[in-house]
Protein backbone atom coordinates (compact mmCIF):
# COMPACT_ATOMS: atom_id res chain seq x y z
CA UNK A 1 0.00 0.00 0.00
CA UNK A 2 1.27 3.69 -0.87
CA UNK A 3 0.92 6.83 1.06
CA UNK A 4 -0.13 9.26 -1.19
CA UNK A 5 -1.95 11.87 0.73
CA UNK A 6 -5.10 10.95 0.81
CA UNK A 7 -6.33 12.54 3.67
CA UNK A 8 -5.32 16.00 2.76
CA UNK A 9 -6.09 15.86 -1.13
CA UNK A 10 -9.72 14.48 -0.08
CA UNK A 11 -10.60 17.24 2.23
CA UNK A 12 -9.22 19.68 -0.27
CA UNK A 13 -11.53 18.36 -3.08
CA UNK A 14 -14.53 18.11 -0.95
CA UNK A 15 -13.60 21.81 0.47
CA UNK A 16 -13.65 23.06 -3.14
CA UNK A 17 -16.67 21.24 -4.04
CA UNK A 18 -18.55 22.83 -1.16
CA UNK A 19 -19.07 19.91 0.49
CA UNK A 20 -18.99 18.99 3.99
CA UNK A 21 -17.15 16.07 5.16
CA UNK A 22 -18.27 13.96 7.45
CA UNK A 23 -16.35 11.10 9.65
CA UNK A 24 -17.56 8.53 12.55
CA UNK A 25 -16.22 7.49 15.74
CA UNK A 26 -15.79 3.77 15.09
CA UNK A 27 -13.67 0.83 16.00
CA UNK A 28 -13.89 -2.89 16.65
CA UNK A 29 -11.23 -5.17 17.86
CA UNK A 30 -11.32 -8.03 14.96
CA UNK A 31 -10.06 -7.79 11.86
CA UNK A 32 -13.09 -9.32 10.08
CA UNK A 33 -15.30 -6.70 12.41
CA UNK A 34 -13.06 -3.35 11.79
CA UNK A 35 -12.89 -4.13 8.00
CA UNK A 36 -16.90 -4.95 7.68
CA UNK A 37 -17.20 -1.21 9.57
CA UNK A 38 -15.53 0.42 7.34
CA UNK A 39 -16.39 -1.44 4.34
CA UNK A 40 -19.76 -0.10 5.15
CA UNK A 41 -19.33 3.50 5.99
CA UNK A 42 -16.99 3.32 2.73
CA UNK A 43 -20.25 2.58 0.29
CA UNK A 44 -21.44 5.66 1.83
CA UNK A 45 -22.32 7.94 -1.55
CA UNK A 46 -21.47 11.09 -0.12
CA UNK A 47 -17.69 12.43 1.21
CA UNK A 48 -16.73 10.83 4.15
CA UNK A 49 -13.83 9.20 6.02
CA UNK A 50 -13.15 6.31 7.55
CA UNK A 51 -11.95 5.98 11.22
CA UNK A 52 -9.36 3.47 13.41
CA UNK A 53 -10.27 4.54 16.59
CA UNK A 54 -8.03 2.47 19.13
CA UNK A 55 -8.87 0.47 22.14
CA UNK A 56 -8.82 1.59 25.33
CA UNK A 57 -5.20 -0.81 26.33
CA UNK A 58 -3.70 0.00 23.17
CA UNK A 59 -4.21 3.75 24.63
CA UNK A 60 -2.35 3.05 27.72
CA UNK A 61 0.64 1.45 26.12
CA UNK A 62 -0.67 -2.35 26.98
CA UNK A 63 -0.63 -4.46 23.58
CA UNK A 64 -0.65 -7.65 25.47
CA UNK A 65 -4.05 -7.68 27.07
CA UNK A 66 -5.91 -7.23 23.88
CA UNK A 67 -4.21 -10.11 22.17
CA UNK A 68 -5.55 -11.94 25.49
CA UNK A 69 -9.02 -11.20 24.85
CA UNK A 70 -9.17 -11.57 21.65
CA UNK A 71 -7.90 -15.16 22.26
CA UNK A 72 -10.65 -15.78 24.68
CA UNK A 73 -13.36 -14.14 22.01
CA UNK A 74 -14.20 -11.52 24.31
CA UNK A 75 -14.88 -8.02 22.53
CA UNK A 76 -12.66 -5.10 22.81
CA UNK A 77 -13.86 -1.12 22.79
CA UNK A 78 -11.51 -0.12 19.79
CA UNK A 79 -8.97 -2.07 17.39
CA UNK A 80 -5.57 -2.80 19.02
CA UNK A 81 -3.36 -1.83 16.24
CA UNK A 82 -0.46 -2.71 17.38
CA UNK A 83 -1.33 -5.94 18.72
CA UNK A 84 -2.58 -7.14 14.93
CA UNK A 85 0.39 -7.17 12.65
CA UNK A 86 1.00 -4.65 9.89
CA UNK A 87 0.32 -7.07 7.82
CA UNK A 88 -3.25 -7.92 8.89
CA UNK A 89 -4.18 -4.34 8.74
CA UNK A 90 -2.85 -3.54 5.61
CA UNK A 91 -4.99 -6.39 4.34
CA UNK A 92 -7.78 -5.25 6.20
CA UNK A 93 -7.67 -2.09 4.43
CA UNK A 94 -7.35 -3.16 0.64
CA UNK A 95 -9.56 -2.18 -1.70
CA UNK A 96 -11.04 0.30 1.29
CA UNK A 97 -8.25 2.89 2.08
CA UNK A 98 -7.29 4.97 -0.96
CA UNK A 99 -7.84 8.38 -3.03
CA UNK A 100 -11.89 8.54 -2.37
CA UNK A 101 -12.24 6.66 1.09
CA UNK A 102 -8.93 8.25 3.43
CA UNK A 103 -8.44 6.53 6.95
CA UNK A 104 -7.35 8.22 9.93
CA UNK A 105 -6.21 6.78 13.44
CA UNK A 106 -7.87 8.16 16.53
CA UNK A 107 -6.70 6.92 19.83
CA UNK A 108 -6.32 9.06 22.84
CA UNK A 109 -2.71 8.33 24.01
CA UNK A 110 0.09 10.59 25.49
CA UNK A 111 3.17 8.61 24.10
CA UNK A 112 2.02 7.68 20.91
CA UNK A 113 5.40 6.51 19.64
CA UNK A 114 4.79 3.20 18.68
CA UNK A 115 1.27 3.47 17.19
CA UNK A 116 2.71 6.18 15.11
CA UNK A 117 5.64 3.81 13.62
CA UNK A 118 3.00 1.07 13.12
CA UNK A 119 0.87 3.45 10.95
CA UNK A 120 3.87 4.19 8.76
CA UNK A 121 4.74 0.77 8.91
CA UNK A 122 0.84 0.14 7.56
CA UNK A 123 1.15 3.33 5.34
CA UNK A 124 -1.37 5.54 6.53
CA UNK A 125 -0.86 9.08 6.73
CA UNK A 126 -2.99 10.77 9.57
CA UNK A 127 -3.88 10.48 13.39
CA UNK A 128 -4.92 13.76 15.88
CA UNK A 129 -4.56 14.56 19.48
CA UNK A 130 -1.68 16.28 20.78
CA UNK A 131 1.34 16.84 23.25
CA UNK A 132 -1.87 18.81 25.75
CA UNK A 133 -4.87 17.35 24.62
CA UNK A 134 -4.06 13.77 24.91
CA UNK A 135 -1.96 14.42 28.11
CA UNK A 136 -4.19 16.57 30.23
CA UNK A 137 -7.75 14.86 30.18
CA UNK A 138 -6.35 11.44 29.91
CA UNK A 139 -3.10 10.92 31.02
CA UNK A 140 -0.68 11.28 34.72
CA UNK A 141 2.51 11.80 33.14
CA UNK A 142 4.19 14.88 32.96
CA UNK A 143 3.27 17.37 30.96
CA UNK A 144 7.21 17.79 29.70
CA UNK A 145 7.24 14.11 29.17
CA UNK A 146 3.99 14.03 26.28
CA UNK A 147 5.64 16.98 24.64
CA UNK A 148 8.66 15.37 24.04
CA UNK A 149 7.21 11.84 22.80
CA UNK A 150 4.77 13.91 20.72
CA UNK A 151 7.95 15.65 19.03
CA UNK A 152 9.30 12.42 18.44
CA UNK A 153 5.90 11.18 16.96
CA UNK A 154 5.45 14.43 14.86
CA UNK A 155 8.90 13.05 13.36
CA UNK A 156 8.23 9.58 12.88
CA UNK A 157 4.88 10.72 10.96
CA UNK A 158 6.60 13.04 8.65
CA UNK A 159 9.41 11.23 7.92
CA UNK A 160 7.56 8.24 7.16
CA UNK A 161 4.02 9.36 4.92
CA UNK A 162 4.51 11.53 2.54
CA UNK A 163 2.25 14.49 3.77
CA UNK A 164 1.68 13.76 6.82
CA UNK A 165 -1.66 14.98 8.68
CA UNK A 166 -2.60 15.46 12.15
CA UNK A 167 -5.54 16.60 13.81
CA UNK A 168 -5.40 18.65 17.59
CA UNK A 169 -7.31 17.56 19.67
CA UNK A 170 -7.45 20.83 21.16
CA UNK A 171 -10.65 22.03 20.68
CA UNK A 172 -12.16 19.41 22.68
CA UNK A 173 -9.94 19.60 25.53
CA UNK A 174 -12.60 19.07 28.39
CA UNK A 175 -14.27 20.70 25.87
CA UNK A 176 -17.83 20.82 27.21
CA UNK A 177 -16.99 23.00 30.22
CA UNK A 178 -13.74 25.07 29.12
CA UNK A 179 -14.50 28.91 27.71
CA UNK A 180 -13.96 29.07 23.77
CA UNK A 181 -10.95 31.02 23.92
CA UNK A 182 -9.14 29.00 25.49
CA UNK A 183 -9.59 25.88 23.32
CA UNK A 184 -8.95 27.91 19.93
CA UNK A 185 -5.30 28.96 21.83
CA UNK A 186 -4.61 25.27 22.38
CA UNK A 187 -5.53 24.03 19.05
CA UNK A 188 -3.64 26.60 17.29
CA UNK A 189 -0.41 26.22 19.56
CA UNK A 190 -0.81 22.48 19.17
CA UNK A 191 -0.97 22.96 15.13
CA UNK A 192 2.14 24.96 15.27
CA UNK A 193 3.66 22.53 17.62
CA UNK A 194 3.10 19.88 14.95
CA UNK A 195 5.01 21.92 12.12
CA UNK A 196 7.62 22.61 13.91
CA UNK A 197 8.19 19.36 13.92
CA UNK A 198 7.90 18.27 10.57
CA UNK A 199 4.11 17.86 9.92
CA UNK A 200 2.72 20.41 7.57
CA UNK A 201 -0.68 19.78 7.40
CA UNK A 202 -2.69 20.20 9.96
CA UNK A 203 -6.69 20.64 11.51
CA UNK A 204 -7.95 22.32 13.72
CA UNK A 205 -10.42 20.95 15.95
CA UNK A 206 -13.87 22.70 17.70
CA UNK A 207 -16.30 20.95 19.81
CA UNK A 208 -19.68 22.10 19.60
CA UNK A 209 -20.25 23.58 23.30
CA UNK A 210 -23.72 24.69 25.30
CA UNK A 211 -24.70 27.63 22.97
CA UNK A 212 -25.18 27.45 19.19
CA UNK A 213 -24.94 31.41 19.07
CA UNK A 214 -21.76 31.40 21.36
CA UNK A 215 -20.46 28.28 19.07
CA UNK A 216 -20.69 30.46 15.57
CA UNK A 217 -18.48 32.99 17.17
CA UNK A 218 -16.10 31.03 18.68
CA UNK A 219 -15.27 29.04 15.31
CA UNK A 220 -15.00 32.51 13.25
CA UNK A 221 -12.99 33.75 15.64
CA UNK A 222 -10.86 30.53 15.28
CA UNK A 223 -10.62 30.52 11.11
CA UNK A 224 -9.90 34.29 11.24
CA UNK A 225 -6.78 33.20 14.14
CA UNK A 226 -6.04 30.13 11.60
CA UNK A 227 -5.36 32.32 8.96
CA UNK A 228 -3.27 34.70 10.96
CA UNK A 229 -1.16 32.10 12.78
CA UNK A 230 -0.68 29.08 10.31
CA UNK A 231 -0.04 30.94 7.35
CA UNK A 232 1.64 29.01 4.70
CA UNK A 233 0.39 25.09 6.18
CA UNK A 234 -2.44 23.36 4.84
CA UNK A 235 -4.89 23.37 7.54
CA UNK A 236 -8.72 23.22 7.99
CA UNK A 237 -11.31 22.95 11.08
CA UNK A 238 -13.08 20.24 12.47
CA UNK A 239 -16.01 20.28 14.84
CA UNK A 240 -16.79 18.14 16.98
CA UNK A 241 -20.38 16.99 17.83
CA UNK A 242 -21.06 18.18 21.21
CA UNK A 243 -18.05 15.84 23.32
CA UNK A 244 -19.98 15.79 26.84
CA UNK A 245 -23.52 13.89 28.50
CA UNK A 246 -25.60 13.20 25.31
CA UNK A 247 -29.26 12.97 25.28
CA UNK A 248 -31.04 10.07 25.97
CA UNK A 249 -33.67 10.06 24.21
CA UNK A 250 -33.86 9.30 19.95
CA UNK A 251 -35.25 13.14 19.41
CA UNK A 252 -33.53 14.76 21.43
CA UNK A 253 -30.22 13.06 20.03
CA UNK A 254 -31.50 13.56 16.61
CA UNK A 255 -32.28 17.41 16.52
CA UNK A 256 -28.73 18.09 18.29
CA UNK A 257 -26.74 15.76 16.09
CA UNK A 258 -28.33 18.29 13.00
CA UNK A 259 -27.76 20.80 14.77
CA UNK A 260 -23.96 20.28 14.84
CA UNK A 261 -23.89 19.24 11.22
CA UNK A 262 -26.13 22.78 10.67
CA UNK A 263 -23.20 24.66 12.71
CA UNK A 264 -20.49 23.27 10.98
CA UNK A 265 -21.86 23.81 7.23
CA UNK A 266 -23.25 27.51 8.41
CA UNK A 267 -19.96 28.16 9.60
CA UNK A 268 -17.52 26.75 6.91
CA UNK A 269 -16.07 24.00 8.66
CA UNK A 270 -14.51 21.58 6.30
CA UNK A 271 -14.99 18.18 8.34
CA UNK A 272 -17.13 16.92 11.63
CA UNK A 273 -17.26 13.59 13.63
CA UNK A 274 -20.14 12.96 14.21
CA UNK A 275 -21.69 11.11 17.53
CA UNK A 276 -24.80 8.46 17.22
CA UNK A 277 -28.03 8.44 18.60
CA UNK A 278 -26.81 5.45 21.01
CA UNK A 279 -24.11 7.54 22.72
CA UNK A 280 -25.91 7.79 25.79
CA UNK A 281 -26.34 4.73 26.41
CA UNK A 282 -23.88 2.31 24.38
CA UNK A 283 -20.83 1.67 22.34
CA UNK A 284 -22.49 2.43 19.05
CA UNK A 285 -23.16 -0.10 16.51
CA UNK A 286 -22.31 0.11 12.87
CA UNK A 287 -26.00 0.72 12.07
CA UNK A 288 -25.81 3.86 14.18
CA UNK A 289 -22.63 5.67 12.72
CA UNK A 290 -24.56 4.91 9.43
CA UNK A 291 -27.82 6.80 10.63
CA UNK A 292 -25.47 9.31 12.04
CA UNK A 293 -23.64 9.48 9.18
CA UNK A 294 -26.16 9.90 6.69
CA UNK A 295 -28.46 12.37 9.13
CA UNK A 296 -25.12 15.04 9.72
CA UNK A 297 -24.35 14.85 5.86
CA UNK A 298 -28.08 15.33 4.47
CA UNK A 299 -28.23 18.12 7.34
CA UNK A 300 -24.67 20.05 6.24
CA UNK A 301 -25.60 19.41 2.22
CA UNK A 302 -28.64 20.54 1.66
CA UNK A 303 -27.16 24.21 3.20
CA UNK A 304 -25.59 25.97 -0.04
CA UNK A 305 -23.83 28.71 1.88
CA UNK A 306 -22.07 29.91 5.08
CA UNK A 307 -24.58 31.56 7.67
CA UNK A 308 -23.79 35.99 8.28
CA UNK A 309 -23.11 36.01 11.77
CA UNK A 310 -26.19 37.62 14.01
CA UNK A 311 -25.30 40.62 15.84
CA UNK A 312 -25.01 38.88 19.03
CA UNK A 313 -22.61 36.25 17.18
CA UNK A 314 -20.22 39.34 16.11
CA UNK A 315 -20.01 40.06 19.51
CA UNK A 316 -19.32 36.54 20.99
CA UNK A 317 -16.62 36.57 17.79
CA UNK A 318 -14.87 39.61 18.38
CA UNK A 319 -15.06 38.80 22.49
CA UNK A 320 -13.27 35.24 21.73
CA UNK A 321 -10.92 36.44 18.84
CA UNK A 322 -9.78 39.07 21.20
CA UNK A 323 -9.51 36.66 24.41
CA UNK A 324 -7.58 34.02 22.34
CA UNK A 325 -4.82 36.27 20.62
CA UNK A 326 -4.03 37.90 23.54
CA UNK A 327 -3.27 34.39 25.09
CA UNK A 328 -1.62 33.15 21.77
CA UNK A 329 0.40 35.98 21.53
CA UNK A 330 1.42 36.15 25.41
CA UNK A 331 2.50 32.64 25.35
CA UNK A 332 4.32 32.42 22.13
CA UNK A 333 6.79 35.01 23.14
CA UNK A 334 7.83 33.06 26.15
CA UNK A 335 10.17 30.85 23.63
CA UNK A 336 10.96 30.13 20.12
CA UNK A 337 9.87 26.46 20.69
CA UNK A 338 6.49 25.84 20.94
CA UNK A 339 6.48 22.99 23.20
CA UNK A 340 8.56 25.23 26.09
CA UNK A 341 6.24 27.77 25.10
CA UNK A 342 3.44 25.28 26.12
CA UNK A 343 5.30 24.38 29.38
CA UNK A 344 5.86 27.93 30.67
CA UNK A 345 2.43 29.01 30.35
CA UNK A 346 1.01 25.82 32.38
CA UNK A 347 3.91 26.67 34.65
CA UNK A 348 2.70 30.68 34.94
CA UNK A 349 -0.70 29.22 34.91
CA UNK A 350 -1.52 31.80 31.78
CA UNK A 351 -3.17 28.17 30.20
CA UNK A 352 -4.85 27.23 32.85
CA UNK A 353 -7.61 24.35 31.82
CA UNK A 354 -10.89 24.46 34.14
CA UNK A 355 -12.26 21.49 36.29
CA UNK A 356 -9.00 19.79 35.14
CA UNK A 357 -7.31 17.79 37.73
CA UNK A 358 -3.82 16.87 36.10
CA UNK A 359 -1.11 17.89 37.91
CA UNK A 360 0.65 20.36 35.37
CA UNK A 361 -2.68 22.22 35.59
CA UNK A 362 -2.76 25.21 38.03
CA UNK A 363 -6.27 24.67 38.58
CA UNK A 364 -7.12 28.21 39.72
CA UNK A 365 -9.82 28.41 36.98
CA UNK A 366 -13.80 27.55 36.70
CA UNK A 367 -16.50 28.48 34.34
CA UNK A 368 -19.68 28.54 34.57
CA UNK A 369 -23.31 28.31 31.73
CA UNK A 370 -24.79 32.27 32.08
CA UNK A 371 -28.77 32.98 31.83
CA UNK A 372 -27.72 32.31 27.89
CA UNK A 373 -26.30 29.15 27.44
CA UNK A 374 -22.70 30.67 27.00
CA UNK A 375 -19.56 29.11 28.55
CA UNK A 376 -17.98 31.88 31.18
CA UNK A 377 -15.51 32.22 33.33
CA UNK A 378 -16.21 32.03 36.86
CA UNK A 379 -12.34 32.53 38.22
CA UNK A 380 -10.13 33.43 35.56
CA UNK A 381 -7.04 32.45 37.65
CA UNK A 382 -3.50 33.84 36.07
CA UNK A 383 -5.21 33.48 32.51
CA UNK A 384 -4.39 37.04 30.66
CA UNK A 385 -8.46 38.48 30.47
CA UNK A 386 -8.66 41.81 28.45
CA UNK A 387 -9.49 44.67 30.66
CA UNK A 388 -13.03 45.33 28.68
CA UNK A 389 -14.29 41.54 29.46
CA UNK A 390 -13.00 41.68 32.91
CA UNK A 391 -17.16 42.31 33.53
CA UNK A 392 -17.58 38.70 32.41
CA UNK A 393 -15.36 37.35 35.58
CA UNK A 394 -17.21 38.91 38.11
CA UNK A 395 -18.49 35.79 39.67
CA UNK A 396 -18.78 36.34 44.04
CA UNK A 397 -18.63 32.87 44.94
CA UNK A 398 -17.29 29.72 42.88
CA UNK A 399 -19.54 26.97 41.43
CA UNK A 400 -20.80 24.46 43.60
CA UNK A 401 -20.45 20.96 43.20
CA UNK A 402 -24.69 20.67 42.41
CA UNK A 403 -24.22 23.72 39.95
CA UNK A 404 -21.42 21.55 38.49
CA UNK A 405 -23.44 19.00 38.21
CA UNK A 406 -26.14 20.56 36.14
CA UNK A 407 -23.47 22.38 33.75
CA UNK A 408 -22.42 18.82 32.77
CA UNK A 409 -26.26 17.42 32.36
CA UNK A 410 -27.17 21.24 30.62
CA UNK A 411 -26.68 20.25 26.87
CA UNK A 412 -28.55 16.44 27.47
CA UNK A 413 -31.65 17.82 29.53
CA UNK A 414 -32.03 20.96 26.85
CA UNK A 415 -32.35 18.47 24.17
CA UNK A 416 -34.09 15.63 26.21
CA UNK A 417 -36.53 18.33 27.66
CA UNK A 418 -37.86 19.85 24.13
CA UNK A 419 -39.07 16.13 23.43
CA UNK A 420 -41.23 16.09 27.07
Amino acid sequence: MNVNSYFSSFIRRCRDAGLLVVQPRMGFGTVVEMRSGLSDVAKLDFPVIGTITLDSYTRVGDYRTPQVCLDKGERLNGYPIVTHSAEATRNMLEGLYGTNFPVQVRHGTALPQTIFRKLVEIGLDASEGGPVSYCLPYSNIPLYKAIEAWAESCHILSDGAERAHIESFGGCLLGQLCPPSVLIAVAVLECLFFHQHGVHSVSISYAQGTSLIQDRGAIAALRELAGQYLSGLDWHVVLYTYMGVFPSSFEGATALIRDSAQLGKETGCERIIVKTIQEARQIPSVDDNLYSLQLSSKTANDIHSMKMLSQQEVAYRDEIYLEAKILLDEILSLDVDVGQCLLKAFNSGLLDIPYCLHADNAGRTSSYIDTNGALRWARSGSVPIPSNLRYLCCRQNDVSSSELLNMLNYVANKYDCVTC
